[in-house]
């Protein structure tokens, strides 16, 4: 295995990670109707960062898979997820 397959194997892997653990905590909040007004304040930050580690796990899933059958457009890819990466940590940098 090449070692940028095994870099986009973990990158790819944690994402999905990210994602589900928001999305489940997302479905946690959409089912705790009786804390709602308590809530409030942190359901758009969570549907945001739901977003972003989605399209980030998908853009990593077809960076690896472009890597893993050596497709033409596998480099454009992935420097698409690092333009995406460093926009995420951009964004999530605490000041």
């Amino acid at each position: 295995m090449r070692p940028l397959t095994a870099l986009l194997g973990i990158v790819m892997g944690s994402l999905v990670a990210m994602f589900a653990g928001l999305a489940m905590t997302l479905a946690v909040y959409l089912l705790l109707p009786e804390y709602h007004d308590r809530l409030a304040g942190e359901r758009l930050p969570l549907l945001k960062a739901v977003g972003w580690t989605a399209c980030l796990a998908a853009v990593a899933a077809l960076a690896f898979f472009g890597e893993i059958k050596d497709r033409r457009w596998k480099r454009a890819v992935q420097g698409a997820l690092a333009v995406l990466l460093a926009a995420f940590a951009a964004a999530y940098w605490p000041d």
